[in-house]
């Protein structure tokens, strides 16, 4: 079966304190949107060297395939249900480095796509502990809805948000930024206004009160992402940010107005969508 994982950006990203086990709590709102890789899994009928093979084109990622998120999905249901053996085609478009989620979709996807394909019927919501094992935001993408995220970012809840229609632009320098060296510079607290009521304002309002902590730090030690998200305003964003620790920023367009035209140098990652009125 193949599928299809899609990205996510952060609606605001607040750092607000430091625990006692050196991670950060926050809060944040993650968004689905339409950049996607595709994530096929086939049984293996064939004698095998390997129980599991991955066979990853497109974008290159780093590491070797054991440690890749969707191996290791694999590896985790396997060692409790005894999966049959199983090719992996992954197709990565989503980059790396870039606050996308892309490695953490891939895995969410993963364990999604066999429990399908090996009738495993886990419910959602042991899908989603399966996911949080993987890593703090992957369980995000196994109900795939906007979620107002607290804690290290796995912490859940809900909310009504609806951006259908919107286009949005994301862009991403070939600049990577170490989330380690963001969050060593981050100076933790606690908004006046949490942005769960900041969400539920016009979007015209969000540009004066909805940030990205991570760009005080960020944009200093890289001009570049900065200029970015001053250019889409320039070009008419109604709201526009880095997403999570960067190094892309994401820009929404109004529903009814044509995107500009967006000049950046040809090595970086552009994508333009049209936002969809329901999960991916």
């Amino acid at each position: 079966m193949i599928t299809f994982p899609n990205a996510k950006i952060n609606l605001g990203l607040n750092i607000t304190e430091k625990r006692p086990d050196g991670y950060h709590n926050l809060e944040t709102i993650f968004y689905p949107v339409p950049v996607e890789d595709a994530l096929e899994i086939v049984p293996i009928t064939h004698d095998a060297a390997h129980k599991v093979e991955l066979h990853q084109s497109g974008l290159t990622i780093a590491g070797e395939p054991e440690s890749n998120l969707v191996v290791k999905a694999y590896r985790m249901l396997d060692a409790e249900f005894q999966l049959p053996p199983t090719a992996i085609h992954l197709f990565k478009y989503i980059p790396s480095g870039a606050g996308l989620g892309g490695g953490s979709a891939d895995a969410a996807f993963m364990l999604k796509a066999l429990n399908e394909q090996y009738c495993l019927q886990l419910s959602d919501e042991a899908l989603e502990n399966y996911a949080a094992r993987l890593g703090a935001d992957c369980a995000f993408f196994i109900k795939n809805q906007p979620t107002y995220a607290e804690g290290i970012g796995n912490i859940f809840s809900p909310i009504s948000l609806s951006l259908e229609s919107y286009r949005i632009v994301v862009v991403k320098p070939d600049i990577f930024v170490s989330t380690r060296d963001a969050f060593s510079q981050i100076k933790p607290h606690r908004p006046a206004k949490s942005l769960k009521q900041i969400v539920q304002q016009p979007i015209h309002t969000w540009k004066e009160e909805m940030i990205n902590d991570f760009e005080e730090s960020v944009f200093p030690q890289f001009p570049a992402i900065g200029e970015i998200k001053d250019e889409l305003y320039r070009q008419g964003a109604l709201y526009a940010s880095m997403s999570g620790s960067g190094s892309s920023v994401f820009a929404l367009f109004g529903k009814d107005k044509p995107l500009p035209t967006l000049s950046f140098p040809q090595n970086y990652f552009i994508h333009t969508a049209t936002l969809n009125p329901k999960p991916l």
